[in-house]
């Protein structure tokens, strides 16, 4: 799995870090801290994250190797 998260994008409401603690992080108020390649274990707290992230920066590896964000498979 290969996260990207576009940080002019984040407006750091930090639901990510809330939802998938062991991967996302806040470094202050409005600095996110991410690992690009969490492990499998993380995945289902990874796809809550990326679903709940308020303006759509984080992009996750779909099964293809393409990059996704929830509003691009239709879910919100």
């Amino acid at each position: 799995m290969r996260l990207v998260v576009d940080l002019n994008r984040c407006q750091g409401y930090a639901q990510c870090a809330f939802l998938a603690p062991d991967v996302f992080a806040m470094h202050g108020d409005e600095s996110l801290l991410y690992n690009p390649q969490p492990d499998e274990e993380h995945r289902e707290n990874v796809v809550r994250a990326v679903h709940a992230c308020p303006v759509r920066a984080i992009l996750m590896d779909a099964m293809n190797g393409s990059l996704s964000t929830a509003e691009a498979s239709g879910e919100r």
